[in-house]
């Protein structure tokens, strides 16, 4: 069946590559309107020039002002935010003991408080509305915990309290707020891992590879689509087994 999206607007945020370009690219192949955004404005408009029916907008999400103009600029561009997509996110792994308090601040800052704003600031519209879909992309590894990455795993864990909580409080306007716990995917950071580190990650998934963007991508349409219309608070596992 192929799920149609005619008529609505998407806003993805960390969506110049990886997991959000896919996210991005699967949402404008159903007949979405997308707005394509990354902290540099100049790739974000190269990258929506190759998707239809997409624009590109800068914004650094650590920024509060710029999450409100942003979402302004959406409006104005797209004619509204029917789909948000909260994707964009950092890494700064140490051990606990090691880890500087800049490093904490700065991983809670971009991977949850900026889902926090971007809800906010794009939900007035949709309770206008009284339509939307919001999907944060979360990780298994807030679900999980990992060694090295105490900043990551609270923000991803936050995620998911913060999806559960505002699934209640818009669910009366018909807004519904889903998360995806990805695994292990194909991207800029799995490339970057050693043959033998790569080797010892695939063991221990029961499916036995790394996921690739689109098996997240095309859970995060299926959310966004009337399939999905009586699903919501729920975070969808996408691990190929691993957290089972």
């Amino acid at each position: 069946m192929q799920i149609d999206l005619t008529g609505k607007r998407a806003l993805v945020t960390g969506s110049t590559r990886g997991i959000g370009r896919a996210i991005a690219g699967a949402l404008a192949s159903c007949g979405a309107a997308v707005a394509i955004v990354g902290r540099d404005k100049a790739k974000a408009e190269s990258v929506a020039a190759e998707i239809t029916g997409a624009k590109g907008f800068g914004c650094d999400v650590c920024v509060p002002a710029e999450i409100e103009q942003l979402v302004a600029d959406v409006e104005a561009a797209l004619g509204g935010i029917d789909i948000l997509v909260n994707n964009a996110g950092i890494t700064r792994d140490n051990l606990m003991l090691r880890m500087k308090d800049d490093d904490w601040d700065a991983v809670l800052d971009a991977n949850l408080r900026s889902a926090f704003l971007m809800t906010r600031a794009s939900c007035r519209g949709m309770m206008k509305r009284r339509f939307g879909r919001i999907i944060n992309i979360t990780s298994v590894v807030g679900l999980m915990g990992n060694k090295g990455q105490a900043n990551y795993a609270s923000s991803k864990a936050g995620l998911i309290g913060l999806t559960k909580s505002v699934a209640k409080e818009l669910s009366s306007r018909n807004i519904l707020c889903n998360a995806i716990a990805p695994g292990f995917i194909e991207t800029d950071m799995t490339a970057a891992m050693t043959p033998e580190a790569r080797e010892a990650l695939i063991t221990g998934i029961p499916l036995e590879r790394l996921g690739q963007p689109e098996d997240v991508a095309s859970a995060v349409v299926w959310l966004a689509s009337d399939l999905a219309a009586y699903v919501t608070g729920q975070v969808i596992v996408i691990d190929g087994g691993l957290a089972t």
